[in-house]
């Protein structure tokens, strides 16, 4: 009898326990959590039922979780089920598609790539084909969102796209099958310059075979011959998956160097990731290019190399957010993906740059504040928050006006397709770069082309208001005058960026001739920040110096 009292104290002991989290204050959040669901669907109870106009309950309550979600980071989102194949994609770099990726090209959405090997491909859909309809759906530049949840399904559907192409009057329509299509991470790798023992990697996410890309490519270039340099291009890449990020760092850390560490918001939340094999090339000179599309995981590799001094960091400053998500599965079809922690790189720094404190409605931009500094292995100085700053900063070369106007336009992109399928087979090696520049130039006559620099849009406002002021005529007339200097300068601007405007001719045309591989292999002819890193490989005394290699 007593003992059976004895259990029965011991029973609702554990039943405390339980129900109160084993923590202190728990018990009162799990209850302020009850209190306020029943408070939250009373309320969206009584409205769907009682307000005055009819109301969607599903659209009503989207817009609830919306608005608990604004109040918090922008990274913590609810993810529907119609963008169950986004989440597909950050996560295991696949999804159910024909293999193409669309974008808008002056007033259209068209296809600016074509992945081999998928339905798409199969069936002759090309780079440069407008796209008119999915279904019976029609597709403009403001449901382009839409469109691409309509392209992507499940593998074995089928969808019909209609598409209009170059020079061509009548639309064709495409019936194609859906497939799982493996988004590649790495899209180039390879000696470059073909001749030196340097290698160049382009990799632009880290979904769930990113690292096994990296390795299966470094074993490959390694059995071809020695890897002396390799330059890392991380520039524009958003990031993805934590353990892909610590993975790939794996492979040129020393085993047992701290990668990074993450914290939650609790002490028993705190996780370090340290390497766990040897590097895959040996002390070879390392390189890592960023910028601030640079982001999470790209933030990540960047700053366990420069941490342990392991390569120099060159370009520009990365985006800066110090964030990890979980994402979490929920019913319907749908998941949440929650801020669960901020990472650290080894030498303690969190790079988030932007603090959304929760201790105010204040949204706090560190790059106002003093950056703290921290130390490398090798004592060099370093900065916490506001992302990762180059040990090399080297700034982007900035089209001018004209050249932003064209690429806003995508008449790059609508002349490489125009050039390229009426010179089918001239090949890319022949192609006259003065003929080029001169049918590219025609091109822009017979479209009509109007290109206004910032300049002259200024005197355009200028003389609108001296006309609606109505100030004196002679003054109207000499800004006249000069709006007429400004056209002669802007028909001059077209040989003044002459070489810039080749760059990016030259890359559409390389795309539609060998590929993704091919557009980045040629924009690398042009790329300073690419020359500045190979230079920097190729100088063993100013790479030790930059790193305060004894």
């Amino acid at each position: 009898m007593k003992s059976r009292r004895y259990f029965k104290y011991l029973f609702s002991i554990i039943l405390l326990f339980l129900f109160s989290g084993f923590f202190p204050g728990k018990g009162d959040l799990y209850f302020e959590i009850s209190k306020n669901i029943d408070l939250f669907g009373s309320v969206y109870k009584e409205i769907s039922l009682n307000y005055v106009d009819d109301i969607d309950p599903e659209k009503f309550m989207r817009e609830g979780i919306k608005g608990m979600l604004n109040s918090l980071d922008p990274y913590t989102i609810f993810v529907d089920e119609n963008k169950k194949e986004d989440i597909e994609l950050i996560t295991n770099g696949k999804y159910g598609g024909v293999g193409i990726s669309i974008g808008i090209r002056g007033d259209n959405v068209t296809v600016v790539e074509v992945l081999d090997g998928y339905s798409a491909q199969r069936q002759g859909i090309r780079i440069g084909d407008i796209l008119l309809e999915a279904g019976s759906i029609k597709i403009t530049p403001a449901n382009m969102e839409d469109i691409s949840s309509l392209v992507k399904g499940k593998p074995g559907t089928e969808v019909e796209l209609k598409v209009l192409r170059n020079g061509d009057k009548d639309t064709l329509i495409f019936n194609l099958i859906r497939e799982e299509v493996i988004v590649k991470n790495l899209i180039y790798y390879g000696f470059y310059p073909e001749r030196s023992n340097n290698v160049y990697m382009k990799l632009t996410s880290f979904s769930r075979s990113a690292s096994d890309e990296v390795k299966k490519a470094l074993k490959e270039l390694k059995a071809e011959k020695e890897i002396k340099s390799l330059i890392l291009d991380l520039r524009g890449n958003p990031g993805g998956l934590l353990d892909v990020a610590v993975d790939i760092i794996d492979k040129f850390l020393e085993k047992g160097e701290l990668i990074v560490t993450t914290k939650g918001r609790d002490e028993i939340s705190i996780k370090e990731y340290h390497a766990v094999q040897e590097p895959m090339i040996g002390n070879a000179k390392l390189v890592v290019l960023i910028n601030g599309g640079s982001a999470s995981a790209s933030e990540i590799v960047a700053g366990a190399i420069q941490d342990h001094d392991r390569g120099v960091i060159l370009g520009t400053k990365s985006y800066g957010k110090g964030l990890v998500q979980t994402i979490t599965p929920l019913n319907y079809n749908t998941s949440i993906k929650i801020t669960t922690a901020k990472y650290y790189t080894p030498s303690g720094r969190c790079i988030q740059k932007i603090d959304y404190s929760k201790e105010s409605d204040i949204i706090i931009n560190v790059d106002s504040m003093i950056a703290t500094s921290y130390s490398t292995d090798n004592d060099r100085i370093v900065y916490g928050a506001g992302g990762i700053t180059p040990d090399t900063t080297v700034e982007f070369e900035i089209e001018g006006d004209l050249t932003a106007g064209l690429l806003a336009k995508g008449l790059f992109f609508k002349f490489a397709d125009y050039y390229y399928y009426r010179n089918i087979d001239e090949k890319f090696s022949s192609i006259n770069n003065e003929k080029l520049t001169n049918e590219f130039t025609k091109y822009l006559k017979e479209n009509n082309f109007v290109y206004k620099s910032e300049s002259e849009k200024q005197l355009d406002e200028l003389i609108a208001d001296a006309n609606k002021k109505k100030l004196n005529e002679k003054v109207i007339a000499d800004l006249q005058n000069v709006k007429k200097y400004f056209e002669e300068i802007d028909n001059s601007e077209l040989t003044l960026y002459k070489d810039e405007i080749l760059t990016e001719i030259k890359g559409e045309l390389a795309s539609r001739y060998f590929g993704a591989e091919g557009r980045v292999e040629e924009l690398l002819k042009y790329d300073t920040q690419f020359r500045t890193a190979y230079n920097l490989v190729s100088d063993q005394t100013v790479y030790n110096k930059l790193l305060n290699i004894k």
